[in-house]
């Protein structure tokens, strides 16, 4: 799946993480890596000096570190889960890449 960079897949990333009790709270910070994951307290900090791209994509780099329920997803949410499951980071295509040369 390859998604937009739109405010509506922002707000659809938002949703599936409310949807696994974690609560996104854009704050100012010195993430190396755009966000920082809070697990027991289920908390995800994204850097709010983002662009939207960069949101999306820091919450779709997160989805996959997360134990989901699955039945505690709506149908839609967990078709999206899935899609973003699927999706190939940007680390695994670094890799692949520098193992192809």
């Amino acid at each position: 799946m390859s998604f937009k960079y739109t405010p509506n897949t922002l707000k659809k990333l938002e949703q599936l993480f409310e949807e696994m009790s974690y609560i996104i709270r854009y704050e100012k910070g010195n993430f190396n890596s755009g966000y920082c994951l809070l697990e027991e307290k289920k908390i995800v900090v994204i850097n709010r000096f983002l662009n939207i791209e960069g949101k999306i994509n820091a919450l779709a780099e997160i989805v996959p570190t997360i134990a989901v329920t699955e039945s505690d997803l709506s149908g839609e949410m967990l078709k999206f889960y899935h899609q973003l499951l699927l999706q190939p980071t940007e680390s695994d295509n670094a890799a692949q890449g520098e193992m192809e040369i």
